[in-house]
């Protein structure tokens, strides 16, 4: 008589569609988000979605996650002027006047990003 052993659980070999990494890697890196938590969730691996992560920046150079939030008042301005600020990781952090020149802002960000 043979015996037939019945392995329950995930498929190890499963497929995503760009789409599904995309979502995964946006919700693992929001903020105040988990990448352990989501992998879990999702039942993936966390370096499975660090290397997913990887690859979208390797897609796009050149291109980097906006994420647009209000801040408190005092910080949006400066001397009453509109600024745009861009965070580049945690202790990077760049004010720019809402009429700076283009060019200087782009070369401003482009300095920052070559770092």
């Amino acid at each position: 008589m043979s015996r037939i052993e019945v392995l329950s659980g995930p498929e190890r070999r499963r497929r995503w569609s760009a789409e599904q990494k995309r979502s995964m890697v946006a919700e693992a890196f929001a903020p105040g988000a988990s990448v352990c938590e989501v992998a879990r969730l999702r039942d993936v691996l966390p370096g499975q979605i660090y290397r997913w992560r990887r690859d979208v920046r390797a897609a796009a150079p050149g291109f980097a996650e906006l994420v647009v939030a209000p801040g408190p008042a005092e910080e949006r301005t400066v001397a009453g002027v509109a600024a745009l600020e861009i965070e580049l990781g945690p202790d990077i952090r760049v004010r720019i006047a809402a009429g700076a020149p283009q060019e200087l802002a782009s070369a401003i960000i482009k300095a920052l990003v070559a770092r």
